[in-house]
């Protein structure tokens, strides 16, 4: 895993804060949470406070908490094989002595958080010893207010707790930024943005943050016939579609069947919309009345996040 830039973060007052935050507490064991929009970099900020802590040299495992819930109960706890009986180490056991990141912690099964806090208090009976890193996009206080998440999981992660404030939010930070992706994506200095681009993209609405501006970025630039980035060549609005989904999750798609990669791809367009369902429903090209009728048959089907879902 290469390691993070903390430049590329910003340089945004209240981003240097985050990332000071992060650098203290990395020399620490303690836990930590760290709270952002979609898309604006929790879980690169979760691999630099690894990277900084004395467990550098150690493993690090991520998992995805919005995954479907055996699944994500089995990449923690670990699993046997059904067809060769071998037993396949879950993430707590494979990042012994270094560190496991929660992203989405607030998507856990609500009765699987209860069991997480219990076995994650008795670590040290099993003679394990983890780091414990948690993302989320929600707040989680209101969550335990409303009895959608459990308290003692809350309390166990959110001791040292770490806000990611959005990109529309820092000008001089998405200026910067948007720079840096294209020079880095055409690996010159040469590249460059022109004014009137260069004030739609400050004026743009970054829903989905740094994530959303890298791949405008990328894609406007694969079509663009100069080392100049012009207005007309500039991908971005409600019309281009942004990738939601990463290499590895395209590729765990092509393992599913049709109805399970249907979910997951609704699941990710609310997520990356903070559950604006007419904003999600425009991204996957449905109507607002079938997203509803969808979210209602999963909700039957006793799908956690869309049970939670508000």
């Amino acid at each position: 895993m290469s390691t993070v830039n903390a430049e590329l973060f910003g340089k945004d007052p209240k981003i240097q804060k985050a990332i000071s935050v992060a650098r203290n507490v990395s020399v620490t064991k303690a836990p930590v949470l760290i709270v952002g929009e979609v898309g604006v970099g929790k879980k690169t900020l979760g691999v630099y406070v690894h990277q900084n802590s004395n467990r550098s040299g150690q493993p690090l495992v991520i998992v995805d908490c919005a995954s479907e819930a055996q699944t994500v109960e089995n990449e923690i706890l670990g699993h046997r094989d059904d067809e060769s009986g071998r037993f396949n180490r879950g993430a707590l056991e494979a990042a012994n002595t270094g560190t496991v990141i929660f992203a989405n912690i607030d998507c856990l099964d609500e009765d699987f958080q209860k069991r997480l806090h219990k076995i994650l208090t008795e670590l040290e009976d099993y003679d394990i010893d983890v780091r414990i890193i948690a993302t989320t996009t929600k707040n989680l206080s209101k969550l335990v207010g409303a009895g959608r998440f459990y308290r003692g999981l809350y309390t166990l992660v959110s001791n040292n707790s770490i806000t990611l404030s959005p990109l529309r939010e820092r000008i001089h930070d998405l200026e910067m930024l948007a720079r840096h992706f294209a020079t880095n994506f055409i690996e010159s200095d040469d590249v460059s943005i022109d004014t009137n681009a260069m004030d739609k993209i400050l004026s743009h609405y970054w829903t989905h943050n740094v994530a959303e501006l890298k791949s405008v970025i990328e894609n406007s630039l694969k079509n663009s016939e100069t080392a100049c980035l012009n207005e007309l060549d500039l991908e971005v609005g409600e019309k281009k579609a942004v990738s939601m989904l990463s290499e590895e999750e395209n590729e765990g798609i092509r393992l599913m069947s049709l109805k399970e990669a249907e979910k997951l791809l609704i699941k990710k367009a609310l997520m990356h919309t903070s559950e604006n369902r007419t904003q999600a429903a425009k991204i996957l090209g449905v109507s607002i009345r079938t997203l509803r009728n969808k979210i209602n048959e999963y909700r039957t089907e006793g799908s956690a996040y869309f049970v939670n879902l508000r």
